[in-house]
Protein backbone atom coordinates (compact mmCIF):
# COMPACT_ATOMS: atom_id res chain seq x y z
CA UNK A 1 0.00 0.00 0.00
CA UNK A 2 1.00 3.57 -0.74
CA UNK A 3 0.05 6.77 0.59
CA UNK A 4 0.03 10.10 -0.86
CA UNK A 5 0.65 13.26 1.52
CA UNK A 6 0.50 17.30 1.16
CA UNK A 7 4.02 16.89 1.87
CA UNK A 8 5.07 13.86 -0.59
CA UNK A 9 2.82 15.43 -3.76
CA UNK A 10 4.87 17.79 -4.61
CA UNK A 11 8.07 15.31 -5.39
CA UNK A 12 7.55 15.01 -9.30
CA UNK A 13 9.48 12.14 -11.26
CA UNK A 14 9.89 12.93 -14.47
CA UNK A 15 11.06 9.86 -15.24
CA UNK A 16 10.28 6.94 -13.07
CA UNK A 17 11.97 3.98 -12.88
CA UNK A 18 9.29 1.56 -12.58
CA UNK A 19 5.80 0.62 -12.70
CA UNK A 20 5.07 1.65 -8.98
CA UNK A 21 6.63 5.34 -9.33
CA UNK A 22 4.77 5.45 -12.86
CA UNK A 23 1.46 4.97 -11.00
CA UNK A 24 2.20 7.09 -8.20
CA UNK A 25 3.37 10.01 -10.13
CA UNK A 26 0.04 9.86 -12.33
CA UNK A 27 -2.12 9.78 -9.25
CA UNK A 28 -0.31 12.50 -7.77
CA UNK A 29 -0.79 14.32 -11.17
CA UNK A 30 -4.75 13.50 -10.81
CA UNK A 31 -4.58 14.86 -7.06
CA UNK A 32 -3.25 18.73 -7.98
CA UNK A 33 -5.09 19.29 -11.50
CA UNK A 34 -8.42 21.18 -11.49
CA UNK A 35 -11.10 19.97 -13.76
CA UNK A 36 -11.28 22.47 -17.04
CA UNK A 37 -6.86 23.25 -16.39
CA UNK A 38 -6.21 20.78 -19.23
CA UNK A 39 -7.05 22.78 -22.39
CA UNK A 40 -6.90 19.27 -24.25
CA UNK A 41 -9.04 17.42 -21.86
CA UNK A 42 -11.58 19.42 -19.87
CA UNK A 43 -12.59 16.47 -17.27
CA UNK A 44 -9.19 15.59 -16.23
CA UNK A 45 -8.52 16.05 -13.01
CA UNK A 46 -11.14 17.24 -9.61
CA UNK A 47 -13.56 19.31 -9.34
CA UNK A 48 -13.68 22.38 -6.49
CA UNK A 49 -17.13 22.63 -6.57
CA UNK A 50 -17.11 21.73 -2.90
CA UNK A 51 -14.88 24.85 -2.08
CA UNK A 52 -17.81 26.86 0.14
CA UNK A 53 -19.65 23.21 1.76
CA UNK A 54 -19.41 22.84 5.29
CA UNK A 55 -16.81 20.56 6.13
CA UNK A 56 -18.16 17.22 6.25
CA UNK A 57 -20.17 17.58 2.66
CA UNK A 58 -16.93 18.80 1.01
CA UNK A 59 -14.85 15.94 2.66
CA UNK A 60 -17.68 13.79 1.16
CA UNK A 61 -17.85 15.13 -1.85
CA UNK A 62 -13.92 15.90 -2.38
CA UNK A 63 -13.06 12.14 -1.00
CA UNK A 64 -16.05 10.63 -3.83
CA UNK A 65 -14.33 13.35 -6.57
CA UNK A 66 -11.04 11.37 -6.33
CA UNK A 67 -12.18 8.01 -6.15
CA UNK A 68 -14.02 8.74 -9.18
CA UNK A 69 -11.01 11.03 -10.83
CA UNK A 70 -8.23 8.11 -9.81
CA UNK A 71 -10.80 5.03 -11.21
CA UNK A 72 -11.01 6.78 -14.83
CA UNK A 73 -7.51 8.20 -15.37
CA UNK A 74 -5.33 5.78 -13.15
CA UNK A 75 -7.00 2.18 -13.61
CA UNK A 76 -4.36 0.83 -12.40
CA UNK A 77 -4.47 2.04 -9.25
CA UNK A 78 -7.33 1.48 -6.21
CA UNK A 79 -8.08 3.84 -3.96
CA UNK A 80 -7.92 1.90 -0.44
CA UNK A 81 -8.81 5.06 2.05
CA UNK A 82 -9.06 9.17 2.06
CA UNK A 83 -8.24 10.28 5.40
CA UNK A 84 -7.91 14.27 5.95
CA UNK A 85 -5.67 15.78 8.38
CA UNK A 86 -5.86 18.77 10.29
CA UNK A 87 -9.23 19.81 12.54
CA UNK A 88 -10.70 21.79 10.00
CA UNK A 89 -10.99 24.64 11.39
CA UNK A 90 -8.77 26.38 9.06
CA UNK A 91 -11.10 25.99 5.89
CA UNK A 92 -8.42 23.58 4.40
CA UNK A 93 -8.91 19.95 3.40
CA UNK A 94 -5.73 18.31 3.16
CA UNK A 95 -6.28 14.52 2.12
CA UNK A 96 -4.07 11.70 2.56
CA UNK A 97 -4.84 9.13 -0.15
CA UNK A 98 -4.03 5.36 0.26
CA UNK A 99 -4.01 3.45 -2.97
CA UNK A 100 -2.68 -0.25 -4.01
CA UNK A 101 -1.31 -1.05 -7.33
CA UNK A 102 -3.19 -3.46 -9.31
CA UNK A 103 -0.36 -4.38 -11.63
Amino acid sequence: MYEITAESINQINFAPGSLEEEVLQNVKTILTTMKYSVPLDREFGLSATMLDDPMPIAKAKLTAEIITAIRRWEPRARVVEVIYEGDGMDGILRPKVRIEINA
